[in-house]
């Protein structure tokens, strides 16, 4: 399940031009030094990645106690069905607000990043990376459901790495290229990202189901236990 992540970031990226790209373009990135340039947005990039790592491990650490307790095919299946509700059903979801109860927290992070964006030393970059991907983000949301399903904290951070690794070309070309990515008929490519999620959602409840298909839908852990005792 790791390589969705990666595609996830690379279509999810378009998502993210309309959100972060206004951030990437304000970044004060030294464009008479193409080697220092790409330096910076480097540090940038692994700031993101870093903070969605972050919230992989954590949530790793929570799929990892679902899996102890043989909870993770059942999990799986819910957060399946929770990616498809979310696209079926958005207007259930933008009932629930679950960002007001951090708008001080989500304040105090834009103030920092507003901050940090008047400085030009090359350590800014990687903090305005680090905040920029803690800011408050549905497709972030959706990427965090898919580390829940981890049953490592290695994994957990491993799927959020490469979900953040696969917002880099795009968000790299909005540093460089800002005037020439307006063009991309984003509108299009926008509703071929709820179609994923969708075909994401229904890969993990094809996963909880354990029918017993390697990689896609292995078997529960249970059976596998009772499968090993019963050899002695």
């Amino acid at each position: 399940m790791l390589f969705s992540a990666l595609i996830f970031g690379l279509l999810g990226s378009f998502h993210c031009m309309g959100m972060c790209g206004p951030i990437a373009f304000m970044l004060p990135i030294s464009h008479n030094n193409k080697l220092k340039s790409y330096f910076q947005i480097s540090l940038y990039h692994l700031g993101r990645i870093f903070s969605y790592a972050t919230l992989g491990a954590v949530f790793g650490i929570l799929g990892k106690g679902f899996y102890f307790f043989g909870m993770q095919q059942k999990l799986s299946i819910i957060m399946g069905v929770m990616m498809i509700a979310v696209v079926l059903l958005p207007n259930i979801f933008k009932k629930i607000n679950v960002v007001k109860p951090f708008y001080k927290l989500t304040a105090k992070l834009k103030n920092a990043l507003g901050y940090s964006l008047k400085r030009k030393e090359n350590s800014t970059f990687f903090t305005i990376g680090f905040l920029n991907g803690l800011l408050p983000c549905g497709l972030v949301y959706m990427a965090v459901f898919g580390a829940l399903t981890t049953t490592s904290i290695l994994e957990g951070m491993l799927y959020m790495s490469l979900f953040g690794l696969g917002t880099v070309p795009l968000m790299t070309s909005v540093v460089f290229l800002g005037s020439v990515t307006q063009k991309i008929n984003r509108q299009k490519i926008q509703k071929v990202i709820p179609i994923f999620v969708v075909v994401i959602g229904l890969l993990f409840v094809f996963r909880g189901l354990g029918l017993d298909i390697p990689f896609l839908s292995p078997k529960p852990i249970v059976n596998l236990v009772d499968a090993a005792q019963s050899c002695h």
